[in-house]
């Protein structure tokens, strides 16, 4: 009986210290895990198993409780990766650029910059839609070479960019095809020579020079006829001019067409190079259809 109550003391005993050991395991475990180290660990864990909100929550809550560490910054990268990986490429823009306004000197912005352009191309419509997002992916691969010429990020920058440039001549080319069945020749010519001119080697060569010198023999032949009909009409009209017995000329009921002088180049299509013109010209057409 004696042995019996020593037995169930000790094992009293051993289950409270053992409990206490469990306990202070998992408040160690708590307070690692609150920790700048243990908070950013958790995000990352997070993010490798695709869980992107609760990763953006962690990586947030660690850059708002410890704003001065040094770990936090890299927190704000999370962040934006986070929200590119889960396609939401607008938060993601906005975020690298927050990033490069916070930390302008950090060793990361290349990448954030490359990141920002890599977001907008995500976002780019196809070639027969508007091509703002692509102009704005251009300018973003061109700022990354431009202000950091040797860093890590420039060879996948410049591909990217030549892709970017492949889009746009394909969506001035797509726009000049239409004025050019439209019988729009000034209109598409304009087009295809700033294929010609901004965006060279890029493949579509060979088909810019073969519809410039169509649009240009098209545009010889329309000034030619309008040349015929205009001299047709003045003999037509000064055929009507009769003349009194005094020898002063009798005007017709009929007045003779007004002179039309030519358009201006820019009065025929509104022309607008950049991301404002390829925004007009399918506003234009969305507005019209």
């Amino acid at each position: 009986m004696k042995r019996s109550f020593v037995f169930v003391v000790c094992l009293t005993l051993s289950v409270l210290i053992s409990g206490c050991s469990w306990l202070g395991w998992m408040q160690d475990k708590s307070m690692t895990r609150s920790t700048p180290v243990g908070l950013y660990q958790k995000g990352s864990e997070l993010y490798q198993k695709k869980k992107y909100e609760k990763a953006i929550t962690i990586f947030q809550r660690l850059k708002d409780e410890y704003p001065l560490e040094e770990i936090s910054v890299l927190a704000e990268i999370g962040i934006a990766d986070a929200h590119y990986s889960k396609k939401s490429y607008t938060d993601a823009y906005l975020a690298y650029d927050e990033f490069i306004n916070r930390h302008p000197t950090d060793e990361n912005v290349p990448y954030a910059m490359y990141q920002m352009g890599m977001s907008r191309y995500q976002m780019i419509d196809t070639i027969d839609r508007d091509q703002t997002e692509t102009w704005k992916a251009k300018a973003d691969f061109e700022r990354l070479l431009s202000r950091y010429p040797k860093s890590q990020f420039v060879v996948m920058a410049q591909k990217m960019l030549r892709e970017v440039k492949t889009k746009l001549a394909e969506n001035e080319f797509y726009i000049g095809k239409f004025y050019f069945k439209s019988k729009k020749y000034k209109a598409a010519l304009k087009r295809f020579e700033v294929i010609a001119r901004d965006f060279p080697n890029i493949g579509l060569d060979y088909k810019v020079k073969y519809y410039i010198t169509e649009t240009r023999r098209m545009l010889s032949e329309e000034r030619a006829e309008n040349e015929k009909t205009k001299t047709g009409v003045k003999g037509e009209a000064d055929g009507k001019m009769k003349q009194e017995p005094d020898g002063l000329p009798q005007q017709t009921n009929e007045e003779p067409p007004s002179p039309t002088a030519d358009p201006l180049p820019d009065e025929e299509d509104g022309y607008i190079s950049g991301p404002e013109g390829s925004a007009e010209f399918f506003s234009d057409l969305v507005t019209k259809s």
